[in-house]
């Protein structure tokens, strides 16, 4: 098919005027037959890449989908934009699905959404055969990786589609990966000769904040008045932590909801159904919710507890501003939080798992303690170096923190190991950060006692500093260079080279103060997007007009019973808040309005527009 043709169903279907970055190549090579594998950021449209082949080919897309919910929420938006598309999974009623069995062998449908349980079903798979399916899309395509973060089992039956459904390509979508989880993913599913689309992992709309975790529930509480009647989701640790926060932001007036795994199906479902809705701002969860939640006016995310690791974080922070508005990432922090994962690790019965966890939090502590740019760093895991030397819209670049002559403190801690080191038994054996902080503070242990360290020169020459400071300067050794820690059950430490030397020379040593808990809360100077090319979208919206707007469309959504990011999305409001369209050819204008939508909503929608500019 000819791009302009994509265009026109572009526009007609979504109410897009033009592709966003790698969708009109990947489409291309879809439509040609070809495997694809494409890793594209949260917010960057996978859905589009191969929703809009099923519409302008024959045959049934078949959408690997690994969550209920969003099935559901997927079929709902296809479905308010006149596109035929169903779903089979465990919430439908025997009549509902027999229902819809007929429609799939009557081809009414263009897209059917499905579990990989229920798809891998050998009863399953024979009518597969006799519905056409041109393409199977196989998304959050991660989870059949075990380097992957959200590694599940069932993915990796998915490998048999090439022996049960022989010539038809497959589409394998993520929107985290790194290097080797994506060659993992290639392998898994056997694609053949694919065509790979890696985007930028930058998301420029979001603003990333580290601050110390020191009274972390009021710190929270004031964040969220900040924001009032926005949406957000506060990820924390456990599932004790996701109920007392909720239901502590409930008795403070804030209308909250927890998730996580120790609810039951039903009250889960109420819950997310409530914070997709708009009735719940707030949604307080473990790890356990978001895979694939496709709320686009998510505002902020906040992470109570530390993540266990790198890829989770930015996946996560990644539900934030999905329609491309400024959205703000906080992260809360204290050493505490560190020592809870390293206990966790430590009853881990794999050595392989201990090591793996240990580097992931190794890599999690460095992106929060780092002093440079946090965008710079989260890209830089996955690979991509971010040439900008000011992002600003991280809290390092918009108020860069203060440095400090730290060479007498890592003097002081290079001895203090190399003297452990020496003095014990074996004559090399290496301990870790906290036992060495211990000899530096002149804390007097079971440890210190048994090998002798309570009588190291260096004993008690530390007490002037904080133990959480020492800690944070043992870490930022460990990332300067000076300083390597192991990767055993132990994670001991020890000196480098670099530190060696600079012991020896007594270079000068520049370390990185702790951060900081703003006095007050500091407005940033954050980016917009730059693939829009409309130029109204840099203009202020009309705040009361949009406001008129929202109350419109929360009444739509209410009478047809689904988000009210189905019938039109912030970005979309925002533009109408911007542009005032008053006839329907101005309408059309808006990003998100298409055809459908045009009849269903245009009407109402003109008629406020024109009686807030007339009033």
């Amino acid at each position: 098919m000819n791009p302009p043709a994509l265009l026109a169903a572009l526009k007609k279907h979504f109410g897009y005027d033009s592709f966003r970055p790698l969708q009109s190549e990947i489409i291309a090579d879809s439509l040609a037959g070809r495997d694809v594998f494409a890793l594209l950021p949260t917010g960057a449209g996978k859905s589009l890449c191969y929703q809009l082949p099923a519409l302008v080919r024959d045959g049934l897309t078949v959408v690997v989908s690994p969550l209920i919910a969003l099935m559901k929420d997927q079929v709902d938006a296809l479905t308010a934009n006149g596109v035929a598309a169903t779903f089979l999974n465990s919430s439908l009623g025997e009549t509902e699905s027999r229902a819809r069995l007929r429609g799939l062998y009557a081809g009414e449908y263009r897209l059917l959404y499905a579990a990989p349980e229920r798809l891998m079903i050998d009863s399953f798979l024979a009518r597969l055969r006799e519905w056409n399916v041109a393409l199977v899309a196989i998304d959050e395509a991660h989870c059949i990786s075990e380097w992957g973060h959200d590694f599940r089992p069932e993915y990796r039956q998915l490998s048999r589609l090439r022996d049960e459904l022989p010539g038809v390509p497959l589409m394998a979508l993520t929107a985290t990966a790194t290097g080797r989880v994506r060659e993992d993913i290639v392998r898994q599913l056997r694609l053949e000769n694919a065509s790979c689309f890696v985007a930028s992992f930058n998301r420029p709309n979001l603003h990333y904040r580290v601050t110390p975790k020191r009274e972390a529930y009021p710190q929270l509480l004031e964040f969220i008045h900040q924001r009032r009647r926005e949406s957000g989701i506060v990820y924390c640790f456990s599932r004790k932590n996701a109920e007392s926060v909720a239901e502590k932001l409930r008795a403070d007036g804030v209308s909250a909801r927890p998730y996580h795994a120790g609810l039951t199906d039903t009250q889960r479902s109420e819950n997310q159904e409530a914070f997709l809705r708009d009735d719940a701002h707030v949604i307080c969860a473990t790890i356990a919710f978001g895979m694939g939640i496709n709320k686009p006016n998510v505002r902020f995310v906040v992470h109570y507890d530390l993540p266990k690791n790198l890829e989770g974080y930015y996946q996560e922070t990644g539900r934030a501003g999905r329609d491309g508005l400024p959205s703000d990432c906080l992260l809360f922090f204290t050493s505490g939080d560190v020592m809870k994962y390293q206990r966790f690790i430590d009853e881990m019965t794999s050595d392989d798992e201990r090591r793996i966890a240990r580097a992931q939090l190794r890599t999690m502590v460095h992106f929060a303690e780092c002093p440079t740019c946090r965008r710079a760093d989260l890209l830089a895991y996955f690979g991509e170096t971010y040439s900008e030397a000011n992002c600003g819209a991280c809290d390092n670049c918009v108020a860069p923190r203060d440095t400090y002559d730290g060479t007498v403190a890592a003097q002081k801690l290079l001895s203090t190991i190399l003297r452990a080191k020496q003095a014990s038994h074996e004559g090399d054996r290496t301990f870790g950060l906290n036992h060495h902080i211990d000899v530096l503070l002149g804390h007097t242990t079971e440890r210190t006692e048994r090998w002798g360290h309570a009588r190291l020169s260096t004993f008690g020459i530390g007490a002037d500093v904080p133990q959480h400071e020492w800690a944070a300067i043992g870490r930022e050794l460990i990332r300067l260079g000076y300083l390597v820690q192991s990767t055993d059950k132990f994670a001991t430490i020890d000196v480098t080279e670099s530190g060696l030397d600079a012991l020896r020379s007594r270079a000068p040593i520049t370390l990185t103060r702790t951060i900081a808990a703003p006095a007050a809360p500091r407005k940033s100077r954050r980016k917009t997007p730059a693939a829009s090319t409309d130029s109204t979208r840099d203009l202020p919206p009309d705040d009361a007009l949009f406001e008129k707007l929202r109350e419109l469309r929360r009444t739509f959504a209410d009478q047809r019973n689904v988000p009210a990011y189905i019938v039109f999305s912030d970005s979309a409001l925002r533009h109408m808040a911007i542009a005032k369209p008053t006839t329907e050819a101005d309408f059309l204008t808006i990003n998100g309005v298409g055809e459908k939508k045009l009849t269903d909503y245009g009407e109402p929608f003109l008629a406020l527009i024109r009686e807030h500019l007339a009033g």
